[in-house]
């Protein structure tokens, strides 16, 4: 038994946001990416793209307790 076969058969295709500069290896997750589509290292612009990635849980954000005074 492999532990690469084990790993490929875990990835799921995922769309991502990728940096157009070859020279920048930014990406980012559709559903993490911002609503302003710029690259966060090199300021310059991403295009849609596909990755096989391991899937990920979004859990909801956890509200900040208030201070009880």
């Amino acid at each position: 038994m492999s532990i690469a076969g084990d790993t490929k058969s875990e990835l799921k295709p995922t769309k991502i946001w990728k940096c157009k500069n070859s020279e920048c290896k930014a990406w980012v997750r559709d559903e993490f990416a911002a609503t302003e589509q710029q690259c966060p290292l090199c300021k310059g612009p991403m295009h849609r793209s596909m990755r096989h990635l391991p899937p990920v849980q979004n859990k909801p954000k956890r509200q900040p307790r208030g201070s009880k005074a």
